[in-house]
């Protein structure tokens, strides 16, 4: 099942209420690229009739249906990669290039 972070939820709130458009949804659409790794694109759609929407509270997520098998087990976050910048990243077992985030539990005690 696609997730979404509380963290990616927010910065999609703040970004549709920017906008003025909050009667929309976030569109993700993936694909493989030329070198297997998975590429992603999302962007502010209206929701289609055959649209399965997913919802966060008031922010609808809606996945291109060619792409729904390539993000059925992925997540979506927003993260600060280093100081100062934020992005959108998407965590996919599917993607061969997808390396799992480190935990900092230090458990010699």
């Amino acid at each position: 099942m696609f997730k979404v972070t509380e963290n990616a939820v927010q910065q999609i709130r703040k970004a549709l209420q920017q906008s003025g458009e909050q009667n929309l949804a976030l569109r993700i659409a993936a694909r493989f690229a030329a070198d297997k790794s998975i590429e992603y694109v999302m962007g502010f759609d209206e929701i289609g009739q055959h649209d399965e929407p997913i919802r966060y509270d008031d922010v609808t997520i809606v996945i291109n249906a060619d792409s729904q098998e390539l993000l059925e087990d992925a997540t979506l976050d927003f993260v600060e990669l280093e100081p100062g910048s934020q992005q959108f990243i998407f965590m996919n077992p599917l993607d061969p290039t997808y390396v799992p985030p480190q935990t900092d539990h230090d458990t010699t005690g």
